[in-house]
């Protein structure tokens, strides 16, 4: 039976050697290796115990310490013949329990899979008993064995057991089954002898999940469930078995160049040895005469691959390696190689090279997994006249391969330097691949130095894909082949060799070709190999060129967008635009899936990138806005705050902030101003009104209301280039309120509307957070872009009140998809900006931020305050039970006391007394007191029947007779109602005591819960009985669960510092249902960890627009932690024992709180469409609330969506490697808005997130245009009405290149239908985006929205011209050019320009006749700056399509 190679150990073996020694394995039988491979079925085998009479009692005589163990073996019944590897389990003793069987318990857990699917594979188990002899010796004794089937006799699976199987044994050992009288069926063999009452419980099924991971191990190796296997993972949740649901490693890309090998003494001596070896060797096997012909070097190949101790991780690649003489003398012309000039001539040509690149994806940072190279010479016999060169016939002769040399490289452990050298290995032991190597040369009187010298060398440089710089490589064919795999588009397929596909060959370096064919080939490449070459262009073995476009080749230079130094959050959008380059189908029938990560746009993120606060405004302007009449900000003794500059750094001490006296924070937001930046080019219209919206703290979502923009400057004397607006309130009529100009918002953190501890948490959040603020426009509600301040200029340090002002940029980002654009640029703080992305600041926003101190008021409001900081450690006996004594109806009576008096049932119980006929009369009263009993429903029905009977009663009155009938009648209801009270009280009997019963053993527990973050509590469960119980813990909220994994448990107690209680391992046991068990002894108590986490929010979002202010009651507003809209949860937590019996009950209240967001995005998106996006998350170490000092480099971090309907995931790429946020967002219909969170953890256990993100989708219909630019290209919007009359405007966000007509307000009529027409005049070529909303100008809502998806193109240009004029002002130039009319007939014309800022027309339009030629006066404008600029003139004609494009480049000096 195969064993393990202990004996093969050394003490200086590395990770990769001791586990490839430890598990070597016996292959099967080589008749079954002959078969074409089948699908690996994977199989989970349970060993759960032994029961019966194991060993005689006298064969344990003289012996101690016995223990039993089990042997796990695959057997081929056909062949006899074991394989694979023996699994041995620990050993474990005998129970023996009075009045029961005999029993060792093992449980143990076994997986494996095999592909050989045939009745005759089994499983044999071995039952060994391991005991120690009086000297002192070990001694193992076989106690039987049995055989598990694996396949049925349709070489299925064995059916899959529901309940636990039985499996007889036998006499003897396993070996016996390799005696030749054992022929199949072995069970029915007359030799073998079953052990009587003795069985082996196990159970054995298919394991689909092993499937993910068959390339970490081979088949046919047994492994236990706790076995460690290199590349795998402990699955979060599980604390016993890596396999029950495989947790794979991330894997990394590892690359190695300019690969060479040498061979000692030389590579042509060391040939010829060889050659003249294998010709003596085939002379003698032969027995032939020497007839001329000779083994001849067909080929060389390496064979190169991961392995990871156990196996290959994926198919070894094979390339074909060269003499570098061969090279040399068959480059052409255009390659060209620099040679090393220390080099010396001898060793020139005498190595084996490859020129291309090898690429390893399944590479993982673990310490064993290393790089295997195995070096294997393809030989063929050929003719004397084909020795000094192969012929192409020779491909025709019989070949065959011999290994020659291997070695291994760990790149953990000898990565010291990126150039490795490293010494081949020989001879025949045990290698990866399993065959055998040639000779080494003999090294008995040689130095260690010598030896690695004399077996060969093989050299190459390795890197990882984050070291890859595009800038500083050549332009090789390896760099097409790898370039566009970082760029924004699928890379290019890469070329086979057509003449043989599975040979990896590079045309360029060996030009002969492979020699074999696909029969004579031992092992099938991963993937291929590109030489390298200068040329640009890639090229077929005919030697036709192949041309790349210019977009292919913009997408070479294209680079990864990030900034390791800034900081700054990237946002990536795909481009999923097709542009694959089309290959000669002959090449390969077979598409092959290429590694491909796909190029994203990004946005600026606003909340990491704040603006600057470098003044622009002239010093007039900054006297006039200080003038204005601002409200002036006063501390607590009517003093004015002390002004700090924003551009002074900040001492931060947190033992300051917290001894301050003035505990109490007045956090003061002014907005004043705001400064408009013309843009280029482009027509300025600043927007009439404007509002705001942001977030602070946990405070909730503010909307400013509209705030009207009244210029400084009334005379008119302000500068063009920067025009500042002070912002003034609006009153309903849309006059401006009177009073002090901006817009004043206060906030009042008090420690009495805070929870215990949250002060820290507030000093920290304006210590490391910014305040992102967007800026809307009033009237269209369009975006007009984000600023973002640092707030930690707040923190007052001991003073009574600071304030500071700001001048912030106004940013926004476009898109443009313009193909001349090669690279991107750099933002601010080193952040790379990709193809398309612009980031245009539109203007500077005034912002004055103020702190005032004050103190803490004593007189606090019970209501709004938290509760003391209660305990982790929850206790039944620590006051917190819902039992307070007294009758059963008196349960939920606030402040029940142990005492009650006794009251009638009918007094207490409304249903009751609704059945009563004698209570008619004193129903209504009973009613009013016992209103929250009864439903209003059913108290207006009885309250009707009362009136029904008293009319009855009253029709009765007449008579003696009626009066002794009512009399009697009042009897028959007296004594109907005492049977109606004893059956009510008979029925509620025991509902009431059970009820009384579970609020005696009910303890509450209330927690502070915020999004994401994870509570942890425990509770003490106690087992009142004297006999032991297994309790069965049942939630009815998913929110809440039981940690049952250690770590986790020990994790969360040490970030809780709850250390007073312990922690037991493999404490729970997880039923089918998933319901978490625990087993307590008499009397005991344990404490039960939980935890409880919520991802669920209200996403409700109000209609986008202005609103009026409502957060201005100052310190009477609601604290932050408490908000109407959520709702207390209450969580019923059930211990039960057998029977389902519950011995205690845990009810928690849920209070809900706010949370803090971090950065808040807004994405605009075609409705009804799935949003793609990608954000780059920054360094770990950049993020506020980043662990300092994280152990074992940087941690990977973790998101989770608040959003279940929202696939939200990161990958994490390898060391040093940006990570990416995955968003996949389905979206509504226009104009709807979709808000959801984002928490973004550096924890495994996702105990509290260091960042929330928000996130808002607007959803708007979706127009495409295709036009050209300087052209009017017109369409129509169907608009329709709402059920109201509404007076509406059409706003867009581009008002120079689109417009609209109606033009102004117009009326929308109730459920009708009209027409927008829209006219599109794009001013340069590419893809942008415009916007277009219908608003509401009354109640200034928005009614409906459209995304102008325009793609322009530039016309074609008839003419271009050259002028030279001045800069740095002046009056300007005059121009003239001509134009003659090409038409017979007479025509108007129409002139346009796309730059309207630098040249006028003296008249925009002219008509002349057929043939006729007309004067166009130019009027250029004076330009401040130098430099080039090309102007282009559009001449359209009557229905403005244009005829002729005139450029005009434009030269100032």
């Amino acid at each position: 039976m195969p064993r393990g190679r202990g004996d093969l150990l050394s003490s200086k073996m590395s990770e990769w050697q001791r586990i490839f020694v430890q598990n070597l394995t016996v292959p099967p039988h080589s008749q079954r290796r002959r078969h074409l491979p089948r699908e690996s079925i994977a199989f989970q085998c349970v060993l759960k115990c032994v029961e019966g009479n194991l060993i005689k009692q006298r064969v344990l005589e003289g012996l101690l310490e016995v223990e039993y163990q089990l042997r796990l073996s695959l057997f081929d019944i056909t062949y006899r013949h074991f394989f694979g590897r023996t699994w041995k389990s620990t050993t474990r003793p005998l129970k023996a329990v009075p009045g029961q069987p005999r029993k060792v318990v093992f449980n143990e857990t076994i997986y494996f899979h095999t592909s050989l699917n045939h009745p005759g594979i089994v499983a044999v188990v071995e039952v060994v008993a391991a005991a120690k002899k009086r000297e002192g010796t070990h001694q193992d004794l076989s106690c039987g064995f049995g055989i598990l089937h694996l396949f049925n006799s349709k070489s299925e699976p064995t059916d899959v057991a529901t309940k636990d199987r039985e499996l007889k044994l036998y006499h003897g050992t396993p070996r016996a089954l390799l005696h030749p009288l054992l022929q199949d069926p072995i069970e029915q063999n007359k030799h073998m002898t079953v052990i009587e009452n003795t069985h082996l419980q196990y159970t054995l099924r298919p394991h689909p999940p092993l499937e993910t991971m068959y390339h970490l191990f081979p088949e046919n190796m047994l492994v236990s469930g706790l076995q460690k296997i290199p590349g795998l993972l402990l699955t979060h949740g599980e604390t016993n078995d890596f396999f029950r649901k495989p947790h794979l490693m991330k894997s990394v890309t590892w690359y190695l160049d300019k690969l060479s090998i040498h061979l000692y003494p030389s590579l042509e001596k060391f040939e010829e040895e060889l050659l003249d070896l294998l010709n003596s060797e085939r002379l003698l096997k032969d027995s032939s005469t020497v007839d001329g012909s000779e083994v001849l070097i067909q080929e060389r190949r390496l064979h190169i691959g991961v392995h990871n101790g156990l196996c290959f991780v994926q198919t070894p690649q094979v390339v074909v390696v060269v003499p570098e003489a061969e090279v040399a003398r068959g480059r052409s012309a255009s390659f060209h190689r620099k040679q090393d000039l220390s080099a010396k001539p001898s060793m020139v040509g005498q190595a084996l090279v490859l020129r291309s690149r090898i690429r390893l994806t399944e590479m993982i940072h673990h310490p064993a997994f290393a790089i295997i190279f195995q070096l294997e010479y393809v030989f063929c016999a050929s003719s004397g006249a084909d020795r000094k060169a192969l012929s192409i016939s020779s491909s025709t002769k019989a070949a065959y391969m011999h290994s020659i040399r291997w070695t291994v490289w760990n790149p953990l452990v000898d990565s010291s330097s990126t150039d490795v050298i490293l010494p081949l290995q020989g001879s025949a032991q045990h290698n990866p691949s399993h065959v055998l190597v040639y000779k080494m040369p003999p090294t008995s009187m040689s130095s260690e130095e010598v030896k690695q010298v004399e077996s060969g060398t093989v050299q190459f440089q390795f890197s990882t894909d984050s070291e890859e710089h595009l800038g500083t490589s050549t332009n090789s064919l390896s760099n097409t082949r790898e370039e566009p795999l970082r760029s924004a588009k699928p890379s290019t397929p890469f070329l086979r060799a057509p003449s043989s596909p599975q040979m990896l060959v590079s045309t360029q370096d060996y030009p002969q070709g492979p020699g074999l064919s696909i029969s004579q080939l031992s092992a099938s490449p991963h993937s291929a190999p590109v030489s390298h070459s200068s040329k640009p262009l890639l090229q077929r073995q005919t030697g036709s060129p192949v041309l790349l476009s210019p977009g292919m080749r913009q997408r070479e230079r294209a680079e990864l967008p990030y900034g390791g130094s800034g900081g700054g959050i990237t946002h990536l959008e795909a481009d999923l635009s097709p542009s694959y380059l089309i290959l000669d189908s002959s090449a390969s029938d077979q598409l092959q899936e290429l590694p491909f990560t796909p190029m994203h746009v990004p946005i600026v993120a606003m909340g990491t990138q704040t603006g600057s606060s470098s003044t622009v405004l002239t010093r007039a302007s900054l006297s006039r806005l200080h003038a204005a009449g601002f409200p002036e900000i006063l501390d607590c003794n009517k003093e004015p705050a002390e002004v700090v500059d924003p551009a002074d750094p900040v001492d931060f001490n947190p033992q300051r902030e917290e001894a301050d006296f003035l505990q109490s924070n007045e956090i003061i937001l002014q907005f004043l101003a705001f400064t408009g930046i013309p843009q280029d080019g482009m027509g300025t219209t600043w927007p009439k009104t404007m509002y705001f919206t942001f977030q602070f703290y946990r405070f909730p979502p503010v909307t400013t209301p509209r705030l009207q923009l009244v210029n400084m400057d009334q005379s008119g004397t302000a500068s063009s280039a920067a025009s500042s607006h002070t912002l003034f309130q609006i009153n309903k009529d849309g006059t401006l309120k009177s009073g002090s100009p901006g817009l004043q918002i206060k906030y009042m953190v008090d420690p009495g509307f805070l929870k215990p501890g949250e002060q820290c948490w507030f000093i920290r959040y304006i210590a490391d957070h910014n305040l992102q603020i967007d800026i809307w426009d009033g009237d269209s509600l369009l975006l007009i872009g984000s600023a973002a301040v640092k707030l930690k200029h707040l923190l007052r340090q001991g003073r009574t009140a600071v304030q500071v002002h700001h001048e912030l940029e106004v940013m926004t980002t476009e898109y443009e998809q313009d193909t001349t654009v090669m690279s991107g640029d750099v933002l601010r703080h080193g952040t790379v900006k990709p193809i398309g992305v612009y980031v245009v600041v539109k203007g500077r926003l005034h912002l004055s931020l103020a702190n005032v101190g004050h103190l803490c008021e004593q007189r606090l409001k019970k209501s709004n305050s938290l509760p003391p900081p209660r305990s982790r450690i929850v206790s039944s006996h620590d006051g917190t039970s819902s039992f307070h004594g007294g009758s059963l109806f008196s349960l939920n009576t606030p402040g029940a006391k142990n005492v009650s008096q006794a009251q009638k049932l009918a007094d207490v119980d409304s249903e009751l007394a609704a059945m009563l006929f004698s209570r008619l009369q004193e129903v209504s009263t009973a009613f009013q007191h016992t209103s929250r009993e009864a439903s209003a429903s059913r108290r207006r029905k009885l309250e009707r029947m009362m009136m029904v009977r008293q009319l009855e009663a009253q029709e009765d009155v007449s008579g003696r007779r009626a009066s002794l009938m009512g009399r009697r009648e009042e009897r028959i209801q007296h004594s109907r109602d005492l049977q109606i009270i004893d059956a009510y009280r008979e029925r509620i009997k025991a509902e009431s005591i059970s009820s009384m019963l579970r609020q005696a053993i009910t303890t509450n527990y209330t927690l502070y819960a915020t999004l994401g973050t994870a509570e942890f509590f425990e509770f003490a469960l106690r087992n009142p009985y004297n006999v032991q119980h297994t309790v069965t813990i049942e939630i009815d909220h998913p929110e809440l669960s039981v940690i049952v994994d250690s770590r986790e448990w020990r994790h969360f107690k040490e970030l809780t510092q709850t250390m007073t209680t312990p922690v037991e391992e493999d404490m729970f046991h997880l039923q089918d249902n998933l319901m978490p068990q625990v087993y307590l002894r008499p009397k005991e108590t344990i404490h039960i960890p939980f935890k409880y986490q919520t991802f669920s929010i209200d996403h409700a979002v109000m209609m986008q627009g202005p609103i009026e202010l409502r957060f201005n009651k100052g310190t009477e507003a609601a604290p932050p932690w408490k908000s109407s809209a959520m709702l207390t949860k209450r969580i019923k937590i059930s211990f039960k024992a057998n029977g389902d019996k519950p011995i205690a009950i845990l009810s928690v209240n849920v209070e809900p709180q706010p949370h803090v967001v971090d950065q808040t995005f807004r994405f605009y998106h075609p409705e009804l469409t799935f949003l793609k996006k990608s954000i780059r998350l920054p360094p770990w170490y950049t993020l506020p609330g980043a662990p300092a000092g994280m152990p074992g480099g940087e941690p990977e971090m973790y998101v989770r969506c608040s959003d279940p309907n929202i696939i939200c995931e990161t990958k994490k790429m390898g060391p040093g490697e940006p990570q990416d946020v995955f968003l996949k967002v389905a979206g509504g219909p226009s104009p709807q808005i979709k808000k959801f969170f984002v928490a973004i953890y550096t924890d495994a256990w996702l105990a509290a997130p260091i960042q929330i993100w928000q996130f808002y989708l607007h959803s708007l219909q979706r127009v495409d245009v295709s036009c050209i630019t300087g052209q009017l290209t017109r369409l129509s919007l169907v608009l329709r009405g709402t059920q109201t009359i509404r007076k509406v405007r059409a706003y867009t966000s581009h008002t120079q290149e689109l417009k609209v007509d109606p033009k102004g307000v117009f009326i929308l009529p109730p459920n009708g239908v009209q027409d927008l027409h829209i006219g599109v005049r794009p001013q340069k070529a590419g893809s942008r985006f415009v916007y277009l909303n219908l608003v509401d100008v009354e109640y200034h809502q928005l009614v409906s929205s459209w995304l102008v998806c325009v793609s322009c193109r530039q016309p074609v240009i008839s003419k271009a011209f050259e002028i030279t004029l001045p800069s740095g002002g002046g009056k300007g130039s005059n121009k003239r050019i001509t134009y003659t009319n090409p038409y017979p007939s007479r025509r108007m014309y129409f002139l346009h320009t796309n730059r309207a800022d630098l040249l006028q027309f003296k008249e925009d339009s002219f008509e002349i006749g057929g043939g006729e030629t007309y004067t166009i006066g130019l009027r250029f404008a004076p330009s401040q700056s130098t430099g080039e600029e090309e102007i282009l003139i559009y001449i359209n004609d009557h229905e403005d399509k244009n005829e002729e494009t005139f450029c005009v480049k434009v030269a100032y000096q």
